[in-house]
């Protein structure tokens, strides 16, 4: 990893040699670039600056690697009766059992699955439930998504101080080797029922290989995902919605599960974008804009370690926001 310090200009231009795949395949050499990492220390001006400039602010180890490791080992402790875990390693470690089919370890809110129905049917019951049930224990929900470090960051950077909320609806997401990526959305699609008035702070649970399942982030891509917005609300208006309407049609029928591509191949191609992408370390925050569209590579992790990050979500207060995301997660939420 570069000085954090030395890199001023855009996404570092060291080549990326390793192949990277998403749910539509590899992704071409002249596709992606790396994310421009920023050091929390730098002046709260700058770090204002480059999230303007690039839609999203890669900082690094924010938060103390050891309560991010604890919270890991507590997740993987919590679903260890699933199976999932390889016999005689670590929870912390996070290692999946390549005995098991895959099929019975499914992710959440990644896909195809993430709207209405509980991914893998029966046969995933036990691991999908704990998965679940997950994000309202206290090592989650409050020890981690409170953690002071993260909202004194988000308060300051945002501007918004003491009308900072945090959001209680988050999207904790495992990511098993050669299971489904993140398909390519940006967060409003799913937070237009209050202001544009959000952010989000990505935050891997655990150390993340270049091909490990991280998020990749569109290059300069907000003015895009205001395009789609503006674009979307003009079609709805031209068909007859109301503005209320047509918020939830575009969540519920206008295109399936909110997200803009499965393929985020086709979709660098079409708008003439590079993915930006990076190893991250426990301890690291991804904080982006509510239009910046994102995805996520597939796991390749070659020692089979199950990729865990979360998505956090904080608001400004004092302006309308979506209520929906004061609740825990749940499946067919309509969040």
């Amino acid at each position: 990893m570069p000085d954090v310090n030395s890199i001023t200009n855009g996404p570092n231009k060291e080549a990326i040699t390793e192949q990277l795949f998403v749910n539509d395949g590899p992704l071409e050499q002249d596709q992606v670039a790396q994310l421009r990492p920023s050091d929390p220390t730098l002046p709260i001006e700058e770090l204002r600056m480059r999230l303007e400039e690039d839609n999203y602010l890669f900082v690094k180890n924010l938060l103390p690697r050891e309560d991010v490791l604890k919270a890991r080992e507590a997740y993987f402790n919590f679903l260890s009766p699933s199976g999932v875990l390889k016999p005689g390693t670590k929870p912390v470690e996070g290692i999946f059992d390549s005995s098991k089919d895959i099929s019975c370890f499914p992710g959440i809110g990644a896909g195809s699955t993430a709207k209405n129905e509980k991914p893998g049917g029966e046969k995933g019951a036990i691991f999908v439930d704990r998965a679940l049930q997950a994000h309202t224990e206290e090592w989650y929900a409050e020890d981690f998504c409170k953690h002071p470090v993260l909202l004194d960051f988000v308060s300051k950077l945002s501007g918004w101080g003491e009308h900072t909320l945090h959001f209680r609806r988050s999207l904790l997401r495992n990511s098993i080797p050669g299971t489904h990526a993140t398909s390519v959305h940006y967060d409003q699609i799913f937070l237009r029922h209050g202001e544009v008035s959000n952010l989000t702070a990505w935050c891997p649970m655990g150390d993340i290989k270049l091909n490990g399942g991280g998020l990749i982030y569109l290059e300069k891509s907000k003015s895009l995902g205001q395009e789609i917005e503006a674009e979307f609300f003009r079609r709805a208006a031209e068909s007859g919605f109301s503005d209320e309407e047509a918020k939830y049609a575009f969540n519920n029928n206008m295109m399936a599960t909110g997200f803009l591509s499965e393929y985020p191949v086709e979709f660098a191609k079409e708008h003439k974008r590079r993915w930006l992408v990076s190893s991250f370390e426990a301890g690291d925050v991804v904080l982006h804009d509510p239009f910046a569209i994102h995805a996520s590579t597939v796991n390749h992790d070659k020692e089979g370690v199950i990729r865990l990050a979360t998505d956090l979500r904080f608001c400004d207060s004092s302006q309308p926001y979506d209520k929906r995301w004061c609740n825990y997660y749940r499946i067919g939420d309509g969040a």
